[in-house]
């Protein structure tokens, strides 16, 4: 893992070109409520056996509420050897600080939380 990244890092990244990938890992049905365009989700607990999913890939900031879990997230996924070249971080604060606009779907099971 490569630290925490702030949330302003992360909206001016995904107004560029090289945007990371961006892991959600909530509920689905929390996902479903509200994220931030264009990210996954990958509950956390899950991420253990999708973690090949992440080889090869350049940048990854991990999502959860309030930038908790996201930075056990981030040490997992930093310490797939797929990912040994790739830059992993958490977003600091989480989607509590996340100021920007999120998006809803109308997939997922209902949600037990507001985030």
């Amino acid at each position: 893992m490569d630290g925490e990244i702030s949330t302003d890092e992360v909206a001016a990244l995904l107004e560029g070109d090289d945007r990371p990938r961006i892991i959600d890992i909530r509920s689905p049905g929390e996902f479903a409520r509200g994220h931030i365009p264009g990210s996954e989700n990958v509950p956390f607990g899950e991420l253990p056996d999708r973690i090949g999913e992440f080889a090869d890939v350049d940048h990854v900031v991990t999502v959860c509420p309030h930038g908790k879990a996201s930075v056990q997230a981030a040490r997992l996924i930093g310490s797939y050897e797929g990912t040994a070249d790739a830059r992993v971080e958490s977003m600091a604060g989480g989607l509590e600080a996340w100021d920007g606009d999120l998006v809803a779907s109308d997939e997922g099971e209902a949600p037990e939380s507001p985030f």
